[in-house]
């Protein structure tokens, strides 16, 4: 599959956000996935392999806090390893031509569990329980509320907020991260965690009024 091809269905399965227009990060990244995706699609690797793959390295997180001073470290690279998984089995699926509910659906599970596996890091590293809990309950709740928007006829995304997966991936790394040097590190990150959950429920929430409560009669 050819570039364009590859980023015309890709804007299609993501509510038609165009990759060779984005931002200079956002286009080379996609470029990055389309390139090793090309190349695990050749080596006949399905997308739920690579799903599976980065499900299993973010079960790993948590164990890897446990290692020691420098576990936190060992995290933060294991969290970017599941990233990079996370957007090539989409690559995969997209090159490939087996772009299925199913795995849409297995993709979408392996996410939630695979920052239940990160929560768990950070809790494991010192963060208070309630704010872990608060945390992925609210960035959960966002995910419910958008799957649920769509279901009843809003786009796919509806409205890109601050709080998506790549910022939770971020906060995760750089949370993980300096654990080495401040046991307070994962305590900051739930919380912005939470924080930036809280304004993405609110921006999710007002897209979702916009694009179905046109439709609702009265």
């Amino acid at each position: 599959m050819l570039w364009d091809d590859y980023a015309t269905a890709w804007s299609g399965l993501h509510g038609g956000f165009d990759p060779r227009r984005a931002s200079f990060l956002v286009r080379g990244w996609v470029r990055i996935a389309y390139g090793i995706g090309s190349w695990l699609a050749r080596r006949g690797i399905s997308p739920m392999a690579v799903t599976t793959a980065g499900l299993l390295v973010c079960l790993t997180v948590p164990a890897a806090v446990l290692l020691g001073r420098w576990g936190g470290l060992l995290a933060a690279v294991l969290v970017l390893v599941a990233a990079l998984a996370d957007g090539l089995d989409g690559a995969v699926a997209v090159i490939t031509g087996r772009t299925t509910r199913l795995g849409y659906v297995y993709d979408s599970v392996a996410d939630r569990l695979g920052e239940l596996a990160w929560l768990t890091a950070f809790w494991l590293a010192g963060a208070p329980d309630w704010l872990v809990v608060a945390a992925g309950a609210v960035s959960w709740l966002q995910e419910y509320g958008r799957a649920r928007a769509a279901a009843a006829g809003m786009s796919e995304i509806g409205v890109v907020t601050v709080a998506e997966r790549p910022t939770r991936v971020l906060v995760a790394i750089f949370g993980l991260l300096p654990t080495a040097l401040m046991t307070a590190s994962t305590t900051v990150a739930a919380a912005v965690w939470l924080a930036l959950s809280l304004v993405g429920g609110v921006q999710l929430a007002i897209a979702v009024q916009r694009a179905l409560g046109r439709s609702d009669p009265g």
